[in-house]
């Protein structure tokens, strides 16, 4: 799924609790969490709920792509997790660094049902997102930091 799949589907849903179980969906969708990354190294701060993110780096140094993969022990949260990995993950590090999430959360009509916990809880993954985006530029060739 892309984000103009993400979208189109958003379209066809008329009322919050349609998409809140829609957002519900794309969290059991996501690919299973590797239980040696359910540690402190990959806990995201910032969030209510337990969530953890790795990301992986491929491609070249100048030009790396980042792959994520997430888990929460909340429902809502993993669907925020991977409307997250719909956004970001499989993309250049620099698109990641350009992109806003929020736009599209608030284009989804999700910004404004959310709690302003869930909300910190989001920015905070995004901000974890970028900073291995970052880090991934920062790299010097060879030192990369695949499976962080």
């Amino acid at each position: 799924m892309d984000i103009d799949d993400l979208k189109a589907d958003f379209e066809l849903l008329e009322d919050w609790e349609d998409r809140y179980r829609h957002v519900i969906e794309l969290g059991r969708g996501l690919a299973p969490y590797p239980e040696d990354k359910r540690d402190s190294a990959h806990k995201v701060m910032g969030c209510a709920s337990q969530v953890w993110l790795t990301s992986d780096v491929s491609g070249p140094a100048s030009d790396p792509v980042l792959t994520f993969t997430g888990d929460s022990d909340a429902l809502i949260v993993k669907g925020l997790i991977a409307i997250a990995l719909i956004i970001y993950s499989g993309k250049p590090a620099r698109q990641i660094l350009s992109t806003d999430a929020g736009v599209l959360l608030r284009e989804l009509g999700l910004s404004e049902h959310l709690t302003q916990q869930r909300s910190n809880g989001f920015a905070s993954m995004i901000t974890r997102i970028k900073s291995d985006a970052l880090a991934a530029l920062q790299a010097s060739p060879g030192e990369g930091m695949a499976g962080r």
